[in-house]
């Protein structure tokens, strides 16, 4: 799904972002854009498989999220201008919900 950049970020926030790594900081933007956009409050680029990223670009095709109590599958594709704080992309997927009972070997919390 593509839709239009969420909107910007809080001083606070963009503050925190820029004490960052350039290699963290792209990809905790990325994943504050996939909560607002899915209205979730966590995102994990790396639960089944390890994103890949360039400068500019994450590509998280083993991400979960959380929302509502509930875990589900997601992927994305992310990127960024090359501050890593402002989104010029962002494409997901959502996938399935992911069983209670798988959430501990995952490291995954209520």
């Amino acid at each position: 799904m593509l839709t239009p950049c969420a909107h910007a970020l809080d001083a606070r926030v963009v503050a925190q972002l820029k004490r960052l790594n350039p290699v963290d900081q792209l990809e905790q933007r990325c994943d504050i854009e996939g909560m607002e956009r899915l209205s979730a409050d966590k995102v994990i680029s790396y639960t089944f498989s390890r994103p890949t990223r360039s400068p500019v670009r994450l590509q998280a095709d083993g991400a979960v999220f959380r929302r509502k109590g509930e875990w589900y599958r997601l992927s994305y594709d992310c990127v960024t201008r090359p501050d890593n704080l402002t989104i010029t992309s962002f494409k997901f997927h959502v996938g399935s919900k992911i069983p209670r009972e798988e959430w501990s070997k995952l490291s995954l919390y209520p």
